[in-house]
């Protein structure tokens, strides 16, 4: 059974994720933007420094799902 102190971890870990990784891209884009204007040929590197926080989202996703069945 889902408890209300669940509910509340579960969406405090995916706001919390939601937000770190909202900040962490909004840095990475403008660095990326920069260094993409004075060599185009990193566009790869800087397409995959973008992509990873993503993942500090799955994790919290991953994180609130356990928390909703187990707390």
């Amino acid at each position: 059974m889902v408890t209300d102190v669940g509910m509340i971890a579960a969406g405090i870990a995916v706001g919390l994720t939601g937000i770190g990784t909202a900040y962490a891209e909004a840095h990475i884009g403008a660095a990326g933007i920069g260094a993409i204007l004075e060599k185009p040929e990193s566009f790869s590197k800087v397409l995959i420094l973008t992509v990873i926080p993503e993942t500090i989202v799955v994790f919290g996703l991953v994180v609130a799902i356990i928390l909703l069945f187990v707390v």
